[in-house]
């Protein structure tokens, strides 16, 4: 309030200091339509209301500022209205205010009166009160949830619209309940929802809730409790504050209440009480020494000089709470000032004694004996935080719904007929009006839409005063430079019980709170989703993610790639392999007719090695992205070339086993069939048979190209997957058993003298093959699904180049370098000699001379 307003107030009560004033007497005024007034001007603290025996008058002894510029910022609405012609020309408004004592069964006197019919102090019992006129239109008030709770049940039997200018539960929305009851302050959910709010943007989620034990603390703090639950706020320490009058068994609850908060980690409180309540739990804080706090707190107390005026508020810590914003007023003051001017003249309170008295002084007494007593101090501090908008826009939205119904205009209101409370509340239901150029409109609940200031207390001398540090319509908005912390180094304050996880991590809850937890790290192939979640995302089949990871990526597909290092190696050893078999080949070609080629089967040895050629060019088959036809083909044309070459092979054993174990007869016998068309009959049969199989394992059980998910922890394998290990098995049966037989008829043959030892090269050959499918078998159970075409390829080569080493190669070396030892008796032996006996019936002795040559 400005100096001089101050200044000259204490001028006009000077010469009067301790005199008492008629302000009592202007709590009333006559008018055309008369508006009820129900105000907190007093309290019934030492009343004793609990104890009384007989339903006599109630005296309230203790004066209230608040309660006292509420009401006078009601009458300074209707005088403003009266005074001018926007809304009801030609027409005034009148008032009666009463005091409610801030409780519900002295309000319910006050209401009486003002249901009374108009000249009489009795409410007439009817069938039907439709033509009913009361002694008022309407009512403005009460301010406490709990007393509204009361007069707008009974208010709403009678239709009789109602105003609060304070009393905020959301209770008081529900039309069924209140039909007639409006508000010019937002319900408490919204105040509710903007401390939630609060709480998220300063990450505090660890925190303490108390009420006051009342309507607006239970349901204030009910409301918070579920709205906070839904936020993942969790609420440590919950609890509620008695009334200080009351001989509450929760006193002492909470008196224990305030050791746990100050023993746990909790550093934010949320305190949704009334002043007295507050005031209340903050001597009893002080007393035990509470540490300081964060307390957030509601509309009812915030502003409220019972509670900033406590001696040692200033070591509580940190006071901020949301308040409404309304509309300024700054000749409220001046109008105060006049107001208690006055009453101080004794010419004023002359004229007002002169009046006659009201019925109601007979049946609720002196209206408020405190205010003809009040001094310049009892309300100077409370214009620094009045909050009067609210019951001056009340008074506004009355009158506009009077205008509404007299359909007034600049001229008058034509219709000067009586107006009732039921006819009024028509057009009350989502009226439209203005009071200080703001524009405010009820919802179908009675409620107006009103944003909020974050206010803060900052401490000057004994009294603190309010910094906005925020606002909130619909959104928060913080203004954290404003904001001043009482923490060391102003540092902002953490109200946790578990440290934020980081990336990566979710919540593993400990224990009932949600806010408890350890941070658990997302294995590969999880994600966290979001920063609150306390589960792992499983990755999608065809995406994938590292530890702690935030996201999932898509995964490539994998295969035997042509440019990998093991398939480059494999290629050196297939050029390597094809080389040396091209090379015996074309050496064999070059000394067809010679007796080492004859002996090793002649055209017969030229297809074998043929055919390890094309077990070379089958491995190509293996690389780069499994296809359809290239599952298909891979182990026919494998299998169907190396069963040719072992036949060519079992054809040759099978001559030297003829040669070395059987009956000359029948040896030469023998091995005329194996030298003719018999042998390509023969490996035409054994290729058939392979044929077969192939066949068979093609239509039975076809080889597909499948995409495996989780055979590599980033990657799609894209492979060839085999139906039956069974039928793959019987593919290699014809080869394995030709390798057998062949391994059978030389392992025990025993060396000629003078002659070259066939058999031996072969035996080898076959300990290769066997060498390399046995291993095959055990390798291809053990590795990866992803390196089996690589274990594929590396056994057909190995193979092919263990047959080539142990068998071919050295028959080149012989052609090369021992060309003398290429002659018929050597290489020939017992066929040449069944031959020579056909044309000689004389028995030849055969000496070879002292020939060595590699065995």
């Amino acid at each position: 309030m400005p100096g001089l307003t101050l200044l000259g107030l204490t001028a006009l009560l000077g010469l009067r200091a301790g005199a008492p004033l008629c302000l009592s007497r202007q709590l009333s005024m006559q008018g055309h339509y008369v508006l009820g007034g129900l105000f907190p001007l007093g309290s019934t603290e030492d009343a004793g209301l609990g104890d009384r025996t007989e339903p006599n008058a109630t005296v309230c002894t203790r004066f209230s500022s608040l309660g006292l510029l509420w009401a006078l910022a009601m009458m300074m609405a209707v005088e403003e209205i009266n005074n001018g012609s926007a809304l009801l020309p030609g027409l005034r408004l009148g008032y009666d205010l009463f005091d409610t004592c801030s409780e519900p069964m002295v309000a319910m006197k006050p209401s009486l009166v003002f249901m009374a019919k108009a000249g009489s102090r009795s409410i007439a019992t009817y069938c039907d009160y439709t033509q009913y006129q009361p002694r008022v239109l309407a009512v403005i008030g009460p301010h406490m949830s709990e007393v509204a709770l009361v007069t707008g049940k009974f208010f709403g039997f009678f239709l009789m619209p109602q105003v609060s200018y304070s009393a905020s539960t959301d209770r008081l929305s529900n039309r069924e309940t209140f039909p007639s009851f409006f508000r010019t302050v937002p319900s408490d959910r919204v105040q509710a929802v903007a401390m939630v709010e609060l709480l998220q943007e300063l990450r505090w989620n660890w925190v303490a809730a108390m009420g006051s034990d009342d309507e607006y603390g239970r349901q204030g703090l009910s409301l918070f409790s579920s709205l906070a639950n839904t936020k993942g706020i969790c609420i440590a320490h919950e609890g509620l504050v008695p009334l200080p009058h009351a001989r509450s068994p929760r006193l002492d609850c909470t008196q224990g209440l305030l050791p746990q908060v100050n023993q746990s980690s909790v550093q934010v409180v949320v305190l949704f009480s009334s002043a007295r309540a507050a005031r209340s739990l903050f001597s009893h804080s002080l007393h035990c020494r509470l540490s300081p706090k964060v307390w957030v707190a509601s509309e009812a107390w915030l502003t409220s000089d019972l509670v900033m005026t406590l001696p040692g508020m200033d070591q509580v810590g940190t006071v901020l709470g949301f308040l409404h914003q309304g509309a300024l007023m700054p000749e409220f003051s001046a109008y105060v000032q006049t107001r208690l001017a006055l009453a101080a003249d004794p010419a004023y309170c002359a004229s007002l004694a002169a009046e006659r008295q009201g019925l109601e002084e007979h049946v609720v007494g002196p209206r408020c004996p405190q205010c003809d007593h009040v001094t310049l101090e009892s309300l100077s501090e409370g214009l620094l935080h009045h909050r009067s908008f609210p019951a001056y826009a009340a008074v506004y939205s009355v009158a506009q719904a009077l205008h509404d119904t007299l359909l007034c205009n600049a001229s008058g209101c034509p219709t000067r007929e009586p107006v009732r409370p039921w006819q009024l509340l028509e057009n009350m239901y989502n009226l439209s009006f203005r009071a200080r150029g703001l524009t405010l409109r009820f919802d179908t609940s009675g409620n107006v839409d009103m944003d909020y200031d974050l206010k803060l207390w900052v401490w000057q001398d004994l009294m603190p005063t309010l910094r906005t540090v925020g606002t909130f319509d619909g959104r928060l908005t913080l203004q954290r430079p404003q904001m001043r912390w009482h923490t060391p180094g102003n540092k902002e304050p953490v109200s946790q019980c578990s440290r934020q996880c980081e990336e990566g991590q979710v919540r593993r809850v400990k224990g009932f709170h949600s806010c408890c937890y350890d941070c658990v790290d997302c294995k590969a192939g999880s994600y966290q989703r979001n920063p609150d979640d306390t589960l792992c995302v499983q990755c999608d089949q065809d995406q994938w993610s590292p530890d702690r990871s935030t996201r999932c990526f898509p995964r490539r597909p994998s295969f035997l790639a042509w440019g990998e290092p093991a398939v480059l190696v494999l290629l050196v050893l297939l050029g390597l392999a094809l080389g040396l078999v091209l090379a015996a080949l074309g050496l064999f070609i070059r000394h067809r007719d010679s007796p080492l080629v004859q002996a090793c089967g002649g055209p017969r040895a030229c297809f074998g090695l043929a055919c390890l050629g094309l077990v070379c060019l089958s491995v190509l088959l293996f690389p780069g992205r499994p296809g359809p036809a290239s599952c298909l083909a891979q182990q026919p044309l494998l299998h169907l070339p190396l069963t040719g070459c072992l036949s060519t092979l079992f054809l040759q054993a099978a001559e030297i086993f003829a040669r070395s174990e059987l009956p000359p007869s029948w040896a030469d016998w023998l091995c005329g069939h194996l030298r003719g068309p018999w042998a390509w009959l023969a490996v035409l049969l054994a290729m058939l048979a392979q044929a077969v199989l192939c066949t068979w394992y093609l239509v039975a059980f076809p080889p597909e190209v499948v995409t495996d998910w989780r055979a590599l922890p980033t990657e799609a394998l894209v492979h060839c997957r085999v139906h039956s290990w069974i039928s793959f098995s019987l593919v290699h049966a014809t080869n394995a058993t030709l390798a057998f037989l062949c391994f059978l008829g030389t392992f025990l043959v025993q060396n000629q003298p003078g002659h070259h030892n066939s058999a031996r090269g072969l035996t080898f050959a076959m300990l290769a093959y066997f060498i390399t499918w046995v291993s095959f078998v055990p390798l291809l159970a053990n590795v990866p699904v992803a390196s089996q075409p690589a274990v594929h390829m590396g056994a057909a080569l190995l193979c092919v180049l263990g047959i080539l080493a142990t068998f071919h190669l050295p028959k080149c070396y012989l052609l090369l370098r021992w060309p003398d030892l290429n002659t018929p008796t050597f290489f020939l032996g017992g066929c040449q000699r069944a031959g020579g006996r056909e044309g000689d019936s004389g028995k030849k002795q055969m000496t070879p001379g002292p020939v060595t040559s590699p065995q």
